[in-house]
């Protein structure tokens, strides 16, 4: 594990990052979801891509890097790329699950691959709406505890930076900057995702003007699932890099 400190706002951020292949020309970004880490995206990808130097961050305020900013994801595309420049890299491909989608597609990779990227906004069911009035009504009198009972398990029990910066982020529409993406990106998805559900996948394709859409078999982390397919799909997606 390494740390860079980055200063953003007028704050200094420790940024825990792992290098896998460091020896390697070319760069692939990998970035976390949502409540995850690096860990977890090394997990599952540091066996492939053997022709790639790796990159592994934790985005600020999970898994080893700080973060004492309320956040939009947006800041979060602006920090990783002050990161990418102190690190001297600059990735021919990037690899966002969930949250990190969203980043990856801001950050503009000649190569993008989407791994049941956030960003299509999906109707609440009537007993999470009936909750948020609820709560809304509430919180004036709300303390932690109250908060924790009634927020989403992702935001439960963090700190209140991170809960803000949750719910800015939460329910964006990224239609717009995927539509806008016109280098290649390669669209995986899993097909019983529940956090993500495959429809959101099939119009993320479609908005995207050069964009492959695959379906594996799993949930929100079909990557861990599927790993071997999932790997061999996504290097014969960058065989000509």
């Amino acid at each position: 594990m390494a740390l860079k400190r980055i200063v953003y706002k007028k704050e200094t951020l420790r940024l825990s990052y792992d290098i896998v292949n460091s020896s390697k020309k070319k760069d692939i970004l990998f970035l976390h979801g949502w409540g995850s880490d690096k860990e977890l995206m090394k997990q599952a990808f540091s066996t492939g891509f053997a022709d790639f130097r790796h990159i592994y961050l934790d985005l600020p305020g999970f898994g080893k890097s700080d973060n004492p900013l309320v956040l939009s994801t947006h800041d979060y595309a602006e920090i990783t790329s002050m990161f990418l420049e102190a690190v001297k890299a600059d990735p021919i491909a990037i690899a966002g699950h969930s949250f990190g989608g969203k980043i990856a597609t801001l950050l503009q990779p000649d190569r993008l691959i989407l791994l049941s990227s956030a960003g299509i906004t999906i109707p609440k069911p009537l007993k999470v709406r009936a909750k948020i009035a609820l709560f809304k009504l509430l919180k004036i009198f709300a303390n932690d505890k109250l908060k924790d009972f009634f927020v989403s398990a992702d935001a439960a029990g963090m700190p209140r930076n991170m809960y803000e910066t949750f719910k800015r982020v939460v329910d964006e529409d990224f239609k717009s900057s995927f539509a806008s993406f016109s280098s290649s990106a390669l669209v995986c998805w899993g097909k019983d995702d529940s956090t993500t559900p495959l429809t959101s996948g099939e119009e993320i394709a479609r908005l995207m003007q050069n964009a492959t859409f695959q379906v594996f078999e799993g949930d929100h982390y079909f990557f861990l699932k599927c790993k071997d397919r999932v790997i061999k799909s996504m290097e014969k997606f960058l065989e000509k890099v």
